[in-house]
């Protein structure tokens, strides 16, 4: 009877701790070298009076090199004004243990791209890739992130991440809170 017990502890625990796998949308090893990159997940998004925003990370490795990805779309029939990455672009993470933590922006200009669609929409979408410095991953790893601030070409903004939320876009939950500390472990 003790093994027994023994046994269903041992199965329910392990259920219980069980991480979720990695889901990548690449993952590739070639004669160049080798990249992985997870799936896009909804960090952030705001609709409001017909205008739509949303911001998607990714983790990739690249040879090595781990980097976030960060995708934003914005939507709308009104004025769009452009924010652009540039050489000194910084992103921002204010974690609830009070540290904050400093991405750097790879050196490459942009400022999006514009595409209107069939019903008069006007869609921008500008992407960015950011390094971490060295020894971040533990202190993304050990405490919820509460608040992005992203350093643009001429601006700062700042978004407040929620701890759980059903996204609009696609109807599935997110939790921004704890991006880092559920997915960091795919490019270690």
């Amino acid at each position: 009877m003790k093994q027994l017990a023994i046994l269903v502890f041992l199965f329910i625990s392990g259920n219980v701790l069980a991480q979720a796998p990695c889901d990548y949308s690449v993952n590739v090893t070639d004669s160049i070298g080798t990249y992985k990159s997870t799936k896009d997940h909804i960090i952030w998004e705001k609709n409001f009076a017909g205008n739509s925003s949303y911001i998607f990370y990714s983790l990739a490795m690249t040879d090595g090199l781990p980097t976030l990805n960060v995708q934003m779309l914005q939507k709308s029939k009104d004025f769009m004004k452009a924010n652009c990455f540039d050489k000194n672009s910084k992103l921002y993470l204010q974690l609830f243990n009070g540290k904050i933590v400093t991405l750097l922006h790879i050196d490459q200009e942009n400022c999006g791209s514009l595409i209107r669609d069939d019903k008069g929409y006007d869609n921008r979408v500008i992407t960015a890739s950011f390094m971490f410095p060295k020894g971040s991953f533990e202190d993304l790893k050990s405490a919820p992130v509460s608040m992005m601030r992203i350093k643009y070409l001429n601006e700062n903004e700042d978004y407040i991440l929620k701890k759980e939320f059903q996204s609009e876009l696609d109807n599935k939950v997110y939790k921004p809170e704890n991006y880092f500390i559920n997915n960091l472990k795919c490019i270690e």
